[in-house]
Parts: structure tokens; sequence; C-alpha cells
């Protein structure tokens, strides 16, 4: 059995990792929502990232957050493919991120998204997918993460 399958079950959206970090753990450079992107890179480059997430890997929150840099996600996958160590990934992405993170304006979107009216939608059609159409605790997409992935009961 893979880590990934000690650390999985199937859910209404697929195969559920449980092990991932909350979009809302934030990184030492004050970025939410980046220790779960490397952290799934990682599993990507193992061939571990279930199609469930697949779908969604580089887009979603991941591509968001790379537009938010203005940097590819591929230059993200390379330098945690390249990096020997957490400090060395670390110091290949400080090169790679532009010296102004405004990790406030990223933040404030990542806890927000699914608030929009636009998003709104989108978001009761998820929660409705999860059976938890009735839940008003769940606002955001990040909430809708943490749900499916057993950190809110």
């Amino acid at each position: 059995m893979t880590n990934s399958e000690l650390n999985s079950g199937i859910g209404p959206t697929g195969e559920t990792l449980y092990d991932l970090p909350s979009p809302y753990i934030a990184h030492p450079f004050g970025l939410l929502h980046l220790p779960r992107f490397i952290a799934k890179i990682k599993k990507h480059l193992k061939n571990e990232l279930p199609s469930s997430y697949q779908r969604n890997f580089t887009k979603g929150f991941d591509g968001f957050l790379c537009l938010h840099l203005g940097i590819s996600p591929d230059d993200v996958i390379d330098c945690v493919r390249d990096a020997k160590s957490d400090e060395d990934l670390n110091t290949k992405l400080k090169v790679l991120f532009p010296a102004k993170l405004n990790a406030h304006i990223w933040n404030r979107k990542v806890v927000q998204m699914g608030m929009s009216d636009m998003a709104f939608e989108k978001l009761q059609e998820v929660k409705s997918n999860l059976d938890a159409k009735d839940r008003s605790d769940l606002r955001s997409f990040a909430d809708i993460i943490d749900f499916d992935e057993g950190r809110i009961d």
C-alpha cells in the first residue's frame, strides 16, 4: 500500500487526501496555500497525486497563487523537483518570487474566494455535491477543501 493510499479515502469528489496542509496554512514567506501547493507538487512528482486532485493541479488556488506572483506553476514545480532540502527550496523560491509578495492581498483572496456573486453559485454546487448544501459555516472554497479533507466536521 502506498503512502497516498494510507492517507486517502474515496469521497463524493473522488479520492480524498487527508495529509495535505490546509489552504489556511501560511508558508514562512507569509503566503497562504503555498505549503499545500508544494505538498501537492511533491506528491505529483512521486506519481502519488490522485486524479481527483490532478484536474485542478496548477489551476484553482495553485494557478491563482502563481498568477498573483506573476510566475508559472511549472517554475514552482521545477524548484520543488530541484531542491535538495526545504531550506534549499525556500532559497530557490525566494529567487523565483517577486521582491514584493503582497501576501496580505493574496491571503485576503484565499479566505474570500467563493464569496463573490459569481463564485457563490459554484460554491453552492460544490457544497451540494459534498452533501453539505445546508452548511452555513462553509463560506469559501478554502472552507470546502478543509471540509472535504476532514479538517472541519
